[in-house]
């Protein structure tokens, strides 16, 4: 038998589709539901290693938790790690396959996964009894359209019912739910079962006028209205908002155990990755964490971190244009806390060999640690256990610079000079008692009298942030609703809103089948040019993982980059990156081209 499922789609990116699907993964799983997320293509430098020791987005591994369930390949099938403006590493499966540019990926080859993306799906909903999937972006970015597998595309192939979530916060909620639907085709909108509203403040009844409005514009009902929720420190997709908001990370709202608090300065380099490194630190009673790109804001900081990133030679250079380069050499000179983490080791090293990344050959480190990196093709993808400062932690590992460690002592196959500790293991400050001894070996090189709760566990913080989550979908949407959608699809004679968008010749999707309910073929056929064929465990076999990245990307013609309450319940009809915003323009022409003479 197979699952139900709902397509939890955007009017923008960051409306909230992350922490509403799960949620409805939170609320579903304690009704006893068996549930799995799923997310076609993400955008994301922030990613998490399976147990399997697959590669997959961070949002899709916090989903899993959120349904109870151990995160997989199929969860996330593709995900793309920009690299550049123009360029992303493409990881399929779990694995790299190479750099693809944007104009080579959205011209033609990501239509070509949609046999994988498909088979997944299916096999989760061979599974589970429901199955919750994300979009990304927005479904109405009509220029990509044609070849989307993870809005409106994979929504056709599998006839799942759509709930488009809207952040009222940012303004404009109404026009953009409007808009979304009429900017969509016919065929489409039939599938667009109707609207949740995100992060509200205020009186819900004075909301009520506009949905009304809206039903009666649109034919479709309102499922709920979320409140705006303070302190979720849920993990986020892109940490390219969050550096250049240098936005202070939420803190649990508790006073110091000691006397004094701790100063957290995390770097934000260009590209940064796994920013949720630092969310344990910040769970912690009197740690302060906020990100900076200054070398004034490293003079108080008893702690500074050099986060991951997926250019460790422009983070590099970055560092040094900024004075923070200099500012670190001075911090480790005279005793200061630092610690690097994955591509933040890296460069704290003496020496890196990058003929990978960004092919610069031999670049010299900030030299603060007995280390040279050597850039390998095949990217490491590990769950390490071990011990450092006599307490156990466990981590996870993404990286493809190989690390000769010559000197120092040893710490999670880094090592530490010093005040200086560098690691490519993501994840260990969530080992509690390894956290709490980390910490009071920072608090005594910085001269601070802080002492660390000892009965802080950032696993018990993290699933009570998750049952928040479960709780805003129990108590404020219409959860009767939502799993009737689930279970029997979109309403029938949803009407059409005008001008909608004209059905593009080969959109993928368009060959679904249209009686509701009804499933793709069961076994699809494999793309033309990929071979992907086989179980999951073996798709993508034609790509040949085997060999360098190069060599591996054969199938997809990838190369090198070109650069480096509850709510109001009106009745319905029936009586009841396109992907993810890609930065800078990623996924559209690089450079806007803007007409002078009629300006």
């Amino acid at each position: 038998m197979r699952g139900g499922g709902l397509l939890v789609a955007g009017t923008t990116s960051d409306a909230g589709k992350s922490v509403v699907t799960a949620g409805i993964c939170r609320w579903l799983v304690r009704q006893g539901v068996k549930v799995a997320p799923f997310k076609a293509q993400n955008m994301s430098l922030n990613s998490f290693v399976t147990r399997e020791g697959a590669e997959i987005g961070r949002a899709q591994a916090m989903q899993a938790q959120a349904a109870r369930v151990e995160p997989t390949a199929l969860m996330n099938p593709v995900l793309l790690k920009p690299g550049s403006d123009r360029s992303s590493q493409v990881v399929l499966m779990g694995k790299p396959v190479g750099e693809m540019s944007a104009r080579g990926y959205h011209g033609g080859r990501q239509e070509a996964l949609l046999g994988t993306v498909t088979d997944c799906l299916e096999e989760l909903r061979s599974t589970y009894d429901a199955v919750i999937c994300e979009g990304a972006g927005s479904p109405a970015e009509i220029n990509l359209r044609r070849t989307d597998i993870v809005n409106m595309g994979i929504a056709r192939a599998a006839r799942f019912p759509v709930l488009v979530v809207g952040d009222i916060d940012r303004g404009g909620v109404f026009a953009s739910f409007f808009g979304t639907t009429a900017l969509l085709s016919a065929e489409d909108q039939s599938l667009v079962a109707g609207y949740l509203v995100n992060k509200f403040r205020g009186d819900v009844s004075l909301l009520e006028p506009g949905l009304d409005m809206l039903y009666g514009l649109t034919g479709r009902r309102t499922y709920g209205v979320l409140p705006y929720a303070h302190g979720l420190g849920i993990d986020e997709e892109d940490g390219l908002r969050v550096s250049l908001r240098g936005a202070v990370r939420e803190s649990v709202v508790a006073p110091p155990h000691g006397e004094d608090v701790l100063r957290v300065a995390v770097c934000a380099v260009p590209l940064m990755s796994n920013f949720t490194d630092v969310d344990a630190l910040a769970a912690e009673p009197g740690v302060v964490v906020r990100f900076v790109d200054r070398a004034e804001e490293l003079a108080d900081a008893d702690l500074v971190i050099v986060p991951g990133t997926r250019g460790t030679v422009k983070a590099l250079a970055w560092l040094r244009e900024r004075g923070l380069a200099e500012a670190l050499v001075r911090r480790a000179a005279e005793g200061r806390p630092v610690l690097g983490i994955c591509g933040g080791f890296q460069v704290l090293g003496e020496r890196i060999e990058d003929e990978v990344e960004s092919r610069a050959g031999v670049v010299d480190g900030l030299g603060v640690l007995p280390v040279r990196i050597r850039f390998d093709r095949d990217k490491t993808l590990a769950r390490p256990v071990g011990s450092a400062l006599g307490e156990p932690v466990e981590g996870y590992e993404i990286h493809h610079g190989v690390a000769d460690v010559r000197g120092g002592e040893p710490f999670l196959d880094g090592c530490r000079v010093g005040a200086v500790w560098g690691t490519h293991w993501h994840g260990s400050l969530e080992s509690d008692a390894f956290r709490r001894r980390f910490l009071v070996e920072v608090a005594r090189a910085a001269g601070r009298r802080f002492v660390p709760a000892p009965d802080t566990s950032f696993g018990v913080l993290r699933e009570e942030q998750l049952d928040r989550l479960g709780d805003l979908v129990e108590e404020h949407a219409d959860t009767d609703a939502l799993w009737g959608l689930i279970e029997g699809g979109a309403p029938r004679g949803l009407p059409f809103v005008p001008p909608g968008a004209p059905s593009v010749p080969g959109e993928v999707g368009a060959g679904a089948p249209e009686s509701r309910g009804a499933a793709p073929d069961p076994a699809p056929q494999s793309p033309e040019g990929l071979d992907f064929a086989g179980s999951a465990g073996s798709r993508g076999q034609g790509l040949d993982f085997a060999g360098t990245a190069a060599s591996r990307s054969e199938g997809l013609e990838v190369g090198r980059p070109e650069t480096q309450g509850k709510a109001p319940r009106p009745q319905g009809p029936d009586g009841a990156r396109s992907g993810k915003a890609t930065p800078q323009g990623l996924g559209q022409e690089a450079e806007q081209h803007v007409d002078e003479e009629a300006l």
